[in-house]
């Protein structure tokens, strides 16, 4: 297949193209730096969301759209610019999807935009599914809803429309996890706020197959929740990075300290929600790492 990802040079996009390469597709990497990068055969870097960029005349054919483009939530404070920034590039990059969608002579069969479960907003006691409408209020939740809006345009330009709910994603070196282990490494690691917030994680690996298996599954459409089957709550999903690390999970960090280092940023660790992947399970995804403990000893373990 001919495959155009919108942001595919970060962590999920990079991750993702080294799977599809795999399988021999052809893939479009669409970024506002083509030159900083090499094309080759099977990979090529089309300019976008640049003035004079036209990547619609180097798309046409593709089969899939993926989109996965959008600022960081994690590398700043949340200023009023940055969460600008956040919102709009989110809005920014759908319109471009949705435009360059529009000037296709062959339109793709299927479209995936990045989402996240921000969308359900925060609970201790919910369990949420794809089923479940939104209940948020606060900046995130807000966000996902304005950022599936603008998404579901291009659902008039495709058969399928597909919006992956990402959760909490586990990487090696880039997502959530470095964050979290480092204060184990430095034998600092313990309870964060009250411990009894829900982490829905999920391994990288898993995300990259689960695209992919949404892409050869045709009867899969609209919101997909991308977590792993079992959630953790944020005190045993600390004892379980002190378990593998072989470092003690002893030291408290008070709610009020992170809210004061981090300021309205705090919600991503104090807060959080019990999401199940249920559409994933009804398709029967073979999770790679349906629990905890295999996916950080599979991260965590020195592979030297």
């Amino acid at each position: 297949m001919k495959i155009a990802i919108a942001g595919g040079s970060g962590f999920i996009g990079t991750a993702l193209t080294e799977e599809l390469l795999k399988e021999k597709h052809e893939i479009c990497i669409l970024t506002r730096n083509p030159d900083k990068y090499v094309s080759h055969e099977q990979v090529r870097y089309v300019q976008w969301l640049s003035n004079g960029a036209s990547p619609e005349e180097e798309l046409e054919g593709i089969d899939v759209f993926i989109n996965l483009a959008g600022e960081s939530l994690n590398s700043g404070r949340w200023t009023a610019e940055r969460k600008r920034r956040i919102v709009e590039s989110r809005i920014q990059s759908s319109k471009e999807m949705t435009r360059i969608l529009s000037q296709l002579l062959k339109k793709p069969e299927t479209v995936i935009n990045a989402s996240a479960i921000g969308y359900y907003g925060n609970s201790e006691v919910i369990t949420y599914t794809e089923d479940t409408r939104s209940e948020g209020d606060d900046f995130l939740a807000n966000t996902v809803k304005i950022w599936e809006k603008e998404a579901m345009k291009a659902g008039s330009y495709t058969s399928r429309l597909v919006l992956t709910r990402f959760g909490v994603i586990l990487g090696r070196k880039d997502g959530a996890l470095p964050s979290i282990v480092l204060p184990y490494k430095l034998f600092a690691g313990g309870r964060i706020g009250s411990g009894r917030q829900w982490v829905s994680w999920i391994h990288i690996q898993d995300v990259t197959q689960a695209i992919i298996f949404c892409m050869k599954h045709k009867e899969i459409r609209g919101p997909v929740n991308f977590t792993a089957p079992h959630t953790k709550q944020m005190n045993d999903f600390g004892q379980s990075v002190g378990a593998v690390l072989h470092k003690p999970h002893w030291f408290p960090v008070p709610a009020f300290l992170l809210k004061r280092l981090l300021g309205e940023m705090s919600v991503l660790v104090l807060e959080g929600q019990k999401v199940l992947p249920e559409k994933l399970l009804n398709h029967q995804y073979p999770f790679i790492y349906p629990d905890l403990a295999p996916a950080l000893k599979d991260l965590l373990t020195d592979r030297r």
